[in-house]
């Protein structure tokens, strides 16, 4: 798996893709900062990640669109599916060298906030629960991307899928919000929407059943890519 993971975080910054995603990540994540608390000099952080999470559904598509719908297009994949490497190793290599780019992107639009304490009381809780939040959030939205791109040699199919089927997370929370309170299917749409689940980490809490569902939801598309990739190989 290491190599995969060093042939893929080698890939991402060997052409332009990690570099694009980097640079506009932090450009639109110190821009949202601005506008969410430097000029206001507040100390909430929750309007900052909630509009991080929502620009996160349309980046992070660029980084996995070329997991797998590159090594179909180039015709290296019987190549991938033949070396002395599990299918496991593969899907998870590609899905921790895209996630390692994510996270070094997120933690650093969050040192932003270090500018905050020298003039607002920022809680310290609720700013590692929201940045714990969206790591989850990005951890599903790109075991999504993963999937997407496993099925199809197109890269830009893959990130429209990828987006579609994310944006369908993301509007089952909204829909919910139009739903009588008693309703029986508000709770179905709470127990799946990545929304209401992102909500429960802004206070500060850690709450263990949101975090075995972004857990649980990202295991379920890897195993889908390793189902894919399966066949593939024996076909």
């Amino acid at each position: 798996m290491s190599a995969i993971y060093k042939r893929e975080i080698k890939a991402y910054f060997t052409g332009v893709i990690g570099y694009v995603f980097l640079v506009i990540f932090l450009a639109v994540g110190g821009a949202l900062f601005c506008y969410t608390t430097l000029f206001s000099m507040s100390a909430d952080v929750t309007r900052f990640f909630l509009l991080m999470m929502i620009f996160s559904a349309v980046m992070l598509p660029l980084l996995t669109m070329k997991s797998f719908s590159e090594e179909r297009k180039q015709k290296t994949e019987q190549l991938l599916l033949t070396s002395p490497v599990s299918i496991i190793s593969i899907v998870m290599g590609k899905f921790l060298a895209a996630y390692t780019v994510f996270s070094g992107a997120l933690l650093l639009n969050s040192l932003y906030f270090a500018l905050l304490y020298k003039y607002a009381q920022v809680k310290t809780l609720t700013l590692i629960g929201n940045v714990i939040a969206l790591l989850l959030v990005g951890m599903v939205f790109i075991s999504v991307g993963i999937f997407v791109s496993s099925l199809t040699e197109n890269q830009l199919s893959a990130a429209v899928g990828t987006v579609a089927i994310i944006l369908a997370f993301l509007g089952i929370g909204f829909i919910n919000t139009l739903l009588p309170s008693n309703f029986w299917l508000r709770y179905v749409f709470d127990c799946l929407s990545v929304f209401t689940r992102f909500q429960t980490f802004t206070a500060g809490y850690l709450d263990l059943a949101s975090l075995v569902y972004y857990l649980s939801v990202s295991a379920i598309f890897l195993y889908l890519t390793v189902r894919v990739y399966d066949r593939r190989r024996y076909n």
